[in-house]
């Protein structure tokens, strides 16, 4: 399973975690250089306060000069991408600072690749078409699901192509990660619902990627036993900060193991949905996840043993009550925190579904780390028994 070619762990370059972590924003950007940032951000993150408590934070310390851009869409957008840019520009900022979930931090990062280049953004998309960033980057996440912050990739929505496409460079990953539980505590439950899952699915398939490692494979692990141990918690009890910092710190676990195996076909079979029926990135994936661990059980039986005993399987497990294990509890976190297990449930047409199969198939970049080669046929056949 494990891949035997040599590989670079990719992280942000400086990551700071625990409780009042934010409050080191100032400093961090003052070694950095930074004195005029552009804080993208979004609505609902304004809304709850979280915004002007940075604002704060950074006048406090002396930063006088700051932009903010809240204008972004559920999902990232290469409009959005535009207009961001546009406002850095037009301010004279010198530095982006992401302060939301996934949407933000994807944005943030596709800026900060985008504001010295006069391409066309569309240049941008693949594997390393980027240029060398000039702006200081830092990325905190209100939500703890992702992994954004840690990674080397930016998901756009091209909504003229109805697809999802990707920026993928090192260039893309932060100069600092603050990671501060205290500001997840506005999460809606629905928003910590669906990120949960998807720090799971990251957790789950980065261990099931043909690229995992001997390094990443511990903080695969690890954050499965903490979602399982504390999502449901932070759901009920919003304010319960151990059940938050354990989220944001399963959350970072499950990024920096997919930011360096991979991810899956969940995720590839998720893009089409997002792109095309405009299903939040979480619901995407929670929605396929099981179909998909149904599919891939049988590739690799002895690494859902593994997975098993991170759910708390006793150690002499068998493969094929672990498989069963694994995807009872996958359905059974998504049933306790509301997420419909089935894709008739967001009014997807079954008519779509041959389409659907064949957007999914071209998704190569992930569908190569998957442990089980899927044809077109075997995709639309995961995407009809998640009908």
């Amino acid at each position: 399973m494990r891949t035997s070619t040599v590989q670079t762990f990719k992280t942000a370059r400086r990551l700071l975690t625990g409780a009042h972590a934010s409050h080191e924003l100032a400093r961090e950007m003052h070694q950095l250089g930074c004195k005029c940032p552009l804080i993208v951000t979004d609505r609902g993150v304004s809304q709850a306060g979280i915004t002007d408590t940075i604002t704060a934070q950074l006048q406090a310390s002396g930063v006088e000069h700051f932009a903010v851009f809240d204008a972004i869409s559920a999902e990232p957008e290469m409009a959005v991408v535009e207009a961001c840019r546009a406002l850095f520009v037009e301010q004279g900022c010198d530095g982006i600072v992401a302060v939301g979930g996934g949407s933000a931090m994807d944005t943030a990062k596709a800026v900060a690749v985008y504001a010295g280049d006069e391409r066309p953004l569309a240049e941008l998309f693949g594997e390393d078409q980027v240029m060398p960033r000039r702006f200081p980057l830092i990325c905190l996440p209100t939500t703890a699901g992702t992994g954004s912050e840690v990674t080397n990739i930016s998901i756009l929505a091209d909504n003229e192509a109805q697809l999802k496409k990707g920026i993928v460079s090192n260039e893309l990953l932060p100069d600092v990660a603050i990671v501060a539980p205290e500001l997840t505590l506005s999460c809606p439950p629905s928003v910590t619902a669906a990120s949960g899952v998807d720090a799971l699915v990251h957790a789950v398939e980065s261990y099931l990627s043909k690229f995992a490692t001997a390094l990443t494979e511990p903080y695969s692990l690890a954050a499965v036993q903490k979602i399982k141990a504390s999502l449901v918690r932070a759901y009920e009890q919003p304010n319960d900060m151990s059940a938050r910092e354990e989220m944001a710190t399963a959350s970072l676990m499950a990024g920096l193991a997919f930011g360096n195996a991979g991810v899956g076909a969940v995720h590839a079979l998720a893009y089409p949905l997002g792109g095309r029926y405009h299903l939040s990135h979480g619901m995407s994936n929670a929605v396929m996840f099981v179909p998909v661990m149904r599919w891939n059980q049988a590739a690799c039986p002895e690494r859902f043993v593994e997975l098993a005993k991170a759910f708390g399987a006793p150690a002499d497990i068998t493969a094929d009550a672990a498989g069963e294990l694994v995807i009872d509890e996958i359905s059974a976190l998504c049933s306790a925190v509301k997420i419909p297990a089935q894709l008739r449930a967001f009014d997807i047409p079954e008519s779509a579904l041959p389409e659907l199969a064949v957007a999914a198939s071209g998704v190569t970049r992930l569908l190569r780390n998957n442990p089980r080669e899927l044809s077109v046929q075997d995709i639309e056949a995961i995407y009809r028994e998640a009908y």
